[in-house]
């Protein structure tokens, strides 16, 4: 698991599969807003002059030294809802990226957003 501390420390590192099959770059950290505890990351995926972000759980994630190792198969991942590398994850696109993984969604008391990007 990445502690919310060693987020900064784990930008641009090599995201892995379970197999070490390398799937991108981590670009950002979304923390649960809960719990503040990192939750998904984005991970820069794609040719170099067409890179998106896709999203993937870090709940199981094991950080290497020079790598972070999902749970997640590489074709899962490559799948997964993306946004543009510009973009920002719209507040009703959220429940897509848990339900794309099998995991519950469960906004914020007041309806408030369930990731904050760090």
């Amino acid at each position: 698991m990445i502690h919310a501390a060693e987020i900064r420390e784990w930008r641009d590192r090599n995201v892995i599969d379970p197999e070490g099959r390398k799937i991108g770059v981590l670009e950002a950290v979304y923390v649960d807003t809960t719990t503040d505890e990192p939750a998904m990351a984005t991970v820069r995926i794609g040719l170099p002059t067409r890179h998106q972000l896709a999203f993937v759980p870090l709940g199981e994630a094991i950080v290497g030294p020079d790598y972070i190792r999902v749970a997640y198969e590489k074709a899962l991942v490559k799948k997964a809802p993306s946004i543009g590398t510009d973009d920002i994850l719209p507040a009703e696109a959220e429940e897509e990226v848990f339900t794309y993984y099998g995991l519950p969604y469960q906004p914020g008391a007041g309806g408030e957003r369930q990731l904050a990007r760090r």
